[in-house]
C-alpha cells in the first residue's frame, strides 16, 4: 500500500493507518524480524524535496515513520534497488541525498545506506556518508536511541538524540549552545551535525 496523498496528489501530513500497517506486519511476525521503513522514505523524501520539514514530526512530537513507534523494527532507507538506481521508481532528491542521510544515520531505527549512494555518486558524497557512519558509532546511535525533536518547519529541522548528537537538517539557522560542550562534526548543503561527550 503507497503513502496517503490528497486529492490534489500531494502527499497528506498524517501518515499513521501506513505506518501501522508495517508496524502490523512486525508484530504479526511475532516482533522477530524488521522491514523497510518506507513511510519514513516517503515523509522524509517529501519534506527535504518540498521544504516542508514540518513533516519530520507527528503530532506527538515523535518522528512521523515506523521508527517513531518501534524503531528497533524500523529500517530506513533512502533508496534500494526498486526506488532509485536505473530503475527510478520512486527515487530520493538527487540534490537533497546528503540532507537525508543526515537524518537517517543520526536517528534510531537500522539505517541502510544504498550501494550507488556511496560507490557511484562522486567522492563528496561518499565521504560524508562514511562521516556521518562514523559518527552514528562513535556516539554509540541505534536503534532504540531517543529523539527529542526541537524544531520543525518550513526550512528547518533539528533534534537531539540520547542527548549526546545534535542534527539540523534545512536551511533554516539553528545550532545547540557550544556553551553545553556541543562540537560540530560535520556539515554540507542543508545539514550540520554536533556532539558532545
Amino acid at each position: 500500500e503507497t503513502c496517503n496523498y490528497g486529492g490534489d496528489g500531494t502527499l497528506s501530513y498524517n501518515q499513521d493507518h501506513h505506518r501501522q500497517r508495517v508496524v502490523d506486519w512486525c508484530d504479526q511476525a511475532g516482533g522477530k524480524s524488521a522491514a523497510f521503513d518506507f513511510t519514513t522514505k516517503g515523509i522524509l523524501q517529501e519534506a527535504v524535496g518540498r521544504n516542508e520539514l514540518w513533516r519530520l514530526v507527528d503530532t506527538e512530537g515523535r518522528p512521523p515513520g515506523v521508527m517513531g513507534v518501534w524503531p528497533s523494527h524500523a529500517v530506513t532507507f533512502l533508496d534500494n534497488h526498486d526506488t532509485g538506481s536505473t530503475q527510478a521508481h520512486w527515487p530520493f532528491p538527487a540534490d537533497k541525498i546528503l540532507m537525508g542521510y543526515a537524518y537517517i544515520l543520526t536517528h534510531p531505527g537500522t539505517p541502510s545506506v544504498f550501494w550507488d549512494h556511496l560507490f557511484d555518486w562522486g567522492s563528496e558524497v561518499s565521504q560524508k556518508i562514511c562521516e556521518l557512519v562514523a559518527l552514528r558509532r562513535k556516539k554509540d546511535i541505534h536503534s532504540r536511541s531517543k529523539v527529542k525533536i526541537v524544531e520543525a518547519k518550513d526550512n528547518l529541522y533539528a533534534a537531539y538524540v540520547d542527548n549526546k548528537l545534535a542534527v539540523k537538517v534545512g536551511q533554516g539557522s539553528w545550532s545547540p549552545a557550544t556553551k553545553d560542550g556541543w562540537v560540530l562534526e560535520s556539515s554540507g548543503n542543508g545539514f550540520a551535525v554536533w556532539t558532545k561527550g
